[in-house]
């Protein structure tokens, strides 16, 4: 599974979140405590928002801890709203197309987690594409398809509720085709102006995640990024999470329950 951090807020030093904690990203590319396997060797990205609409993007192959770039990046980009990822792949090849964050338009999409049977699902679900969308897919990952499936449900106007339906449709989908359905998504989005994340699994073993307040800000995590135990919530499996100027807010989520979810009691510290 890979590991990811994202941060909104007043402009940050990348580095807060990539590079300078004890348990930075880059130290859960190579030692990750809370996932199966502890190496996320696969390729990194970052995706960051400045004085324009669309998100500056860097990816690579290298593993995060051996790039010497990312580290000089990380400590020379600041923003309001950055996005950053380090890979360990369950399916597609290592090549840089296959390193989160995807970007398309204003959106920046990264993920962590798998569609089982995905090889088999891959053609129906692009074949749910318009044009536009499909000639946009660069890589091979179930990630990426999932994102553009998303833009195709309306995620430019209704995010969460997008989200809910390209849910929805891949689980039917694997239902029709395999019989069975085992899908693990924990995913973070963006539109450069609000902070978007899904926590949610099938078989309710979804990637954790977890919340914290950051500088004049809250970040979102794979796993906390310091030792401070009571600075972090975890948010449940089944929520989606959206940053905002006013803050945080967990709601539930559902595959396909539009407009149905109501705000639960999870305390994010101050």
């Amino acid at each position: 599974m890979c590991r990811w951090a994202a941060y909104r807020g007043d402009p940050l030093y990348l580095e807060e979140l990539v590079s300078s904690p004890a348990h930075s990203l880059i130290e859960q590319s190579h030692c990750a405590t809370r996932a199966k396997t502890a190496t996320n060797g696969d390729g990194f990205g970052i995706a960051w928002y400045g004085d324009r609409p669309e998100p500056g993007r860097y990816r690579d192959i290298l593993p995060a801890w051996s790039d010497c770039n990312l580290k000089s990046l990380a400590r020379q980009i600041r923003s309001p709203l950055f996005l950053a990822h380090v890979r360990a792949a369950t399916g597609g090849g290592t090549r840089r197309d296959n390193c989160h964050p995807f970007t398309h338009d204003t959106w920046s999409f990264m993920h962590n987690g798998q569609i089982s049977g995905f090889e088999r699902l891959r053609r129906p679900m692009e074949a749910m594409l318009d044009d536009d969308l499909f000639n946009a897919r660069g890589g091979t990952t179930d990630s990426e398809l999932m994102f553009l499936l998303a833009l195709q449900f309306g995620l430019r106007e209704a995010p969460i509720a997008a989200m809910a339906q390209m849910v929805g449709f891949v689980e039917d989908l694997a239902e029709s085709v395999l019989g069975s359905i085992l899908l693990r998504f924990t995913a973070a989005f963006s539109d450069g102006k609000t902070l978007y994340a899904i926590r949610y699994a099938t078989d309710r073993k979804a990637p954790t995640l977890y919340a914290s307040p950051a500088s004049a800000g809250y970040c979102l995590v794979s796993e906390p990024l310091n030792d401070d135990v009571d600075a972090w919530a975890e948010i449940p499996d089944g929520s989606a999470v959206t940053v905002g100027k006013d803050g945080v807010e967990v709601v539930d989520f559902r595959p396909e329950k539009r407009g149905a979810a109501k705000p639960q009691r999870v305390a994010i510290p101050a």
